[in-house]
């Protein structure tokens, strides 16, 4: 029997295992976009299409469900939180993630590798490990600041913290691998040319780790919208709350205004933005989580 009879078998078995597996994610992603456009479609129907016909094109499109999620639930003011929660958030994730990144990366020597583990064990921390201590952060430092400094507190501050807080081990570690993937001679070249660490870094490598910095960014807006318990945790007040919480709270109303319709409407406001941002950046997220692996 030659070498290649032997090894054939093998190589059957490896084309079926791929097949499978390809099989399996277009399965996947089907059953995701149709759950993505019953959604649509029922967010357009009333209460009594969506029970009669729930799987079926609305006999009356009832487009006014989007302004009855808006102005009933308070999603107006609710995406506004979030907005602003989210983008202040990762534009400090990103102001402390990116230097961060570079200088364990490149400037850390032989303490680089243990720090990019020190990253890498805060990543898998879990998130309930933490709820009980960040109550109590919270509860002081309003208590803290009340009394002492400006005699009020918003707790959004608090929430943003800990945004920052929490994503910054793996904005650190996703771009540490990044930072290590770009040549090392052009940080020779330059300091050749008698430029500073901080001037290649901010001219030279930043905008060659561009595709990785907008991947981070990205899959951060993504995470932050979609983030509901801290918010439940911290922000008793419902006119600070962020739209995931308004949702929530549009969503216990269900029992007394069966306005199924305005529910779905509501989660397609939440969920529409966050489909584009992904389509729109998808195929830079692809390349920037590959483009450094192994590094």
């Amino acid at each position: 029997m030659t070498g290649s009879a032997r090894h054939r078998p093998a190589e059957v078995f490896g084309a079926s295992l791929i097949v499978l597996i390809r099989a399996g994610l277009w399965l996947w992603v089907l059953f995701n976009l149709a759950m993505v456009l019953w959604v649509m479609l029922n967010s357009v129907k009333t209460s009594r299409s969506i029970f009669a016909n729930p799987v079926g094109l609305p006999d009356t499109w009832m487009w006014e469900n989007f302004a009855t999620a808006w102005s009933t639930s308070g999603l107006g003011a609710a995406t506004l939180n979030s907005v602003i929660l989210v983008t202040v958030s990762v534009a400090l994730i990103m102001g402390l993630s990116v230097p961060a990144a570079y200088a364990v990366a490149r400037l850390g020597g032989r303490s680089s590798g243990p720090v990019a583990t020190f990253f890498a064990v805060g990543m898998s921390i879990p998130f309930q490990a933490f709820a009980v201590p960040m109550v109590l952060i919270s509860v002081g430092l309003s208590r803290f600041m009340i009394d002492w400094i400006t005699g009020a507190w918003d707790p959004r501050v608090t929430v943003a913290l800990f945004y920052v807080v929490l994503s910054l081990p793996f904005s650190v570690f996703v771009l540490i691998g990044y930072f290590r993937s770009l040549p090392g001679e052009l940080e020779e070249a330059a300091a050749l040319d008698g430029a500073t660490p901080f001037r290649t870094f901010w001219q030279i490598m930043a905008p060659l780790a561009r595709p990785g910095i907008t991947t981070v960014a990205v899959l951060n807006v993504l995470t932050l919208w979609n983030e509901t318990v801290i918010v439940l945790m911290l922000v008793p007040n419902q006119r600070m709350q962020t739209l995931n919480v308004a949702l929530l709270n549009f969503y216990s109303n269900m029992q007394y205004t069966s306005n199924w319709g305005g529910l779905f409407a509501g989660v397609v406001i939440v969920v529409l933005p966050m489909i584009v941002i992904y389509l729109w950046f998808g195929r830079r997220i692809v390349n920037g989580m590959t483009q450094g692996i192994g590094k």
